[in-house]
């Protein structure tokens, strides 16, 4: 496994009884075990390419886990050899001959975000625990978007990133230009939006663009273990306030982002978490939290 520079790699144990649950729908999978949610674009044969339904069942899946109280972490992946190879080509023909792409208005993932994290497709930051995106192929356009919008990025040694946008006469869509540049720079962000080139997971590290890379077979379990270990030792309540934080802090000045840190800061030493996570390391245990 190699880590982006200054990463480190934490093992975990996790020792809970495994308890799984699982929901039907057409064009995902969806998977609860240990406390991760699992969400697999699974349309294996067309390199699980995004269509309308899929769409609305990540934004179902999603909404489901975010209101699950046994869900502390999200795991975002593709069946088969590929992550997601950006929309689907039917779906992008008849745009091209409509010139319209429909939009359906859905309601804010949570109400107290910024407008900014509640259109259609950037709502992930809205979501109030963390989702990691395991990137185990063919990573494209749209599907690229997705990926962004995604807390974390962990990527097998067989994945491929391309935004795909200039080669096919259209624009750094949903975001891209803003959410990009934030992980690689303004140069290297301008030489993949205009090239479009394509980019092996080893490049894609060294960018910034994906934190960790494992040899392909080994992606799932990995990523599977760290996102247990963040349910298992990391409070439900720090993870949420830590999220929003990041997502919102380019759009506040530094004296704006000690503010809420401060009030949040002030929050946390009344909260019930805080409370175990001083009492568990105290007592050299496990801990319980609650969330709260």
């Amino acid at each position: 496994m190699r880590t982006a520079p200054g990463r480190r790699n934490v093992p975990c144990s996790i020792n809970n009884k495994t308890e799984e649950t699982t929901v039907s729908f057409a064009e995902i999978e969806y998977r609860v075990t240990d406390r991760v949610a699992v969400v697999t674009l699974n349309r294996p044969d067309q390199l699980n390419a995004w269509t309308a339904v899929m769409g609305q069942e990540v934004r179902k899946a999603m909404e489901q886990a975010k209101d699950d109280d046994n869900v502390r972490v999200i795991v975002l992946t593709g069946a088969g050899r590929g992550f997601c190879a950006g929309a689907d080509m039917k779906l992008l023909s008849s745009i091209s001959t409509t010139g319209r792409l429909a939009e359906t208005a859905d309601a804010p993932m949570d109400a107290n975000s910024r407008p900014d994290f509640q259109r259609k497709n950037t709502y992930f930051p809205a979501v109030p625990k963390p989702i990691i995106a395991a990137i185990n192929g063919p990573c494209a356009g749209l599907g690229m978007c997705f990926a962004l919008f995604c807390d974390m990025r962990f990527a097998g040694q067989d994945a491929v990133f391309t935004t795909a946008f200039a080669r096919r006469g259209l624009i750094a869509e949903h975001g891209m230009s803003w959410t990009l540049p934030r992980l690689v720079g303004l140069s290297a962000a301008t030489d993949l939006l205009m090239s479009a080139r394509k980019v092996k997971a080893d490049e894609a590290l060294r960018l910034g663009l994906v934190d960790r890379v494992y040899p392909t077979d080994e992606l799932m379990p990995a990523v599977m273990a760290y996102a247990k270990e963040l349910a298992e030792f990391s409070s439900p309540r720090s993870l949420r306030v830590i999220k929003k934080q990041l997502w919102e802090t380019p759009m506040q000045t530094l004296n704006e982002a000690v503010e809420v840190a401060d009030h949040e800061m002030a929050l946390s030493l009344k909260s019930d978490d805080f409370k175990e996570g001083v009492k568990h390391f105290l007592e050299k245990r496990a801990p319980a939290f609650t969330g709260q």
